[in-house]
């Protein structure tokens, strides 16, 4: 975890994470890298805590780098995560070797513009969980099996690379926590929430989902999404319970512990 002293206090403004996965990966990147940041939180569909009307459309999440100058806002989470990179040289967001920097942008910018048929059917909620017969369509299925392909590649890549430059490997995709292993956080977490397949993963793939769930940073992110469903204003209905039409189907929620 960085260690680099405070630059600047951001203003991030984002829907509660509990639900929103854009959200959720900015702000695991700023609570990971300890970058000063104050977040505010929103409802998504919820007049009584919508967003700043200065935000067109509502869209979030917005890095706002500068309270005085809020003609300065920043939209889109990869967009932003850049601006932190560039801002932030220290605390090394994104690997310090060029080879394996190269190939986390290229495994975010993937989950970033792509697996939409994953995004649309599984919808983000970090504590929802469900049971029995999750319906998989082929369709589902062949982005699934790239998202694992992706993870396991990225380790199985960034293991020869370290072992090459003689540097030490922490276990995530690149080897140190990047904004590649925020990306992919909201849909690991969807594997555990619909029980989704992981077909074709590898030895290496399943280590660095277990660093992810055992992170102290990481858990600690978790525990804002129980924390956060403590205020009614959070709960989106339309995310709970998706497949309640189907019988097969089992809902219930994560316990905190």
């Amino acid at each position: 975890m960085a260690d680099s002293k405070p630059t600047q206090d951001y203003t991030l403004h984002v829907y509660h994470t509990r639900y929103s996965s854009w959200g959720a990966r900015v702000a695991l990147v700023v609570a990971y890298f300890q970058i000063p940041c104050t977040v505010k939180f929103y409802t998504l569909r919820n007049p009584a805590n919508p967003p700043p009307a200065r935000f067109p459309g509502g869209f979030l999440p917005v890095l706002e780098p500068d309270p005085k100058d809020e003609d300065f806002a920043i939209t889109d989470s990869l967009a932003i995560c850049e601006f932190l990179a560039e801002q932030n040289p220290g605390r090394h967001l994104w690997p310090r070797d060029r080879k394996l920097r190269a190939l986390a942008r290229s495994a975010a910018a993937e989950m970033h513009s792509g697996f939409g048929v994953v995004r649309n059917t599984y919808h983000t909620n970090f504590l929802g969980r469900y049971t029995g017969k999750v319906p998989v369509s082929d369709a589902a299925a062949k982005e699934l099996r790239r998202i694992v392909e992706l993870w396991s590649s990225a380790r199985a890549a960034t293991k020869r690379r370290l072992q090459e430059l003689g540097e030490e490997d922490e276990g995530f995709l690149f080897g140190a926590f990047s904004i590649a292993d925020a990306f992919f956080w909201p849909v690991l977490w969807r594997f555990r929430s619909y029980q989704l397949p992981l077909t074709g993963i590898t030895e290496d793939g399943l280590k660095w989902m277990a660093k992810m769930w055992n992170d102290p940073a990481i858990k600690a992110e978790v525990d804002g999404y129980f924390a956060q469903a403590q205020d009614p204003l959070s709960r989106i209905e339309h995310y709970e319970n998706i497949f309640r039409d189907n019988p097969d189907v089992q809902y219930s929620q994560f316990s905190r512990d």
